[in-house]
């Protein structure tokens, strides 16, 4: 039964940031956490792919034009949110970018890339949610971490720094905030389905049976089993939970 505490309505009112939230993991967190009447900004460097994912999320899905690698932009972006909603409940730092190439190959300029948009960003990101959230003493912000941070995976050296970075920035902020009522927490995905990785892996029969032998449910993740996870750790079921980097990957990262 719903209260008729005229309060109630403000009090669970929820506002979301999910970052390349226009496409894939992204757009099913967005997905699950506007079923879940939270509003939800969907913040990318195609306007046109976010407008697209927009008309399928519905009223409660804002897109936003932000492109996390200009860092300059970053401060004035969290702003603009917090103007237009009031607040920021949650932050999702899903945005990222990968580069597959033989080691000796990387550029010191690739990997920098690689390093300022998957690391640089959910630092500045957070940083600036984070000053807004103190006030309020409350928040959840879940980054995304890889496999690719729980074992060696080759011709990805930077993508793989990146996200371990991200498992110990996840565990320093958890650490220095949760005192503050701000849990920060990750998610390690295993493979998930989409039409790339399944033609990707279906190119590739050696690296096909390597990931489903080595998966002890035999099965790729679907990306909702993603949303569910980013929902859940947001959630007031997860209200006691803080630093930990959860994998959801059909026990990938403890197979043989």
């Amino acid at each position: 039964m719903e209260s008729t505490d005229s309060s109630s309505p403000r009090q669970s009112y929820k506002v979301a940031i999910v970052t390349g939230g226009g496409s894939g993991l992204g757009f099913a967190i967005a997905q699950k956490f506007v079923s879940n009447n939270i509003t939800t900004i969907i913040a990318g460097r195609n306007i046109e792919k976010l407008n697209a994912a927009k008309e399928q999320l519905g009223d409660l899905c804002v897109a936003m034009h932000l492109d996390v690698s200009d860092l300059k932009s970053i401060p004035a972006f969290v702003e603009n949110v917090i103007t237009t909603f009031g607040k920021i409940d949650i932050l999702v730092n899903n945005a990222g970018i990968n580069l597959k190439k033989e080691f000796t190959e990387v550029s010191d300029e690739e990997f920098q890339n690689i390093i300022t948009t998957n690391v640089t960003a959910v630092f500045s990101m957070s940083r600036e949610v984070v000053k807004h959230m103190l006030k309020t003493r409350s928040g959840s912000i879940i980054n995304i971490s890889s496999m690719a941070a729980q074992y060696g995976l080759p011709k990805v050296i930077a993508y793989s720094a990146s996200k371990t970075a991200i498992d110990g920035m996840t565990r320093a902020m958890a650490v220095e905030l949760s005192p503050n009522g701000i849990r920060v927490n990750a998610i390690a995905p295993g493979f998930i389905y989409s039409a790339m990785t399944e033609k990707a892996l279906n190119s590739d029969p050696e690296r096909k049976a390597k990931v489903f032998g080595r998966t002890p449910m035999g099965i790729m993740g679907q990306p909702e089993d993603i949303g569910n996870a980013a929902f859940f750790l947001a959630s007031d079921a997860a209200a006691y939970i803080t630093g930990v980097v959860m994998p959801v990957d059909g026990g990938n990262s403890i197979g043989f």
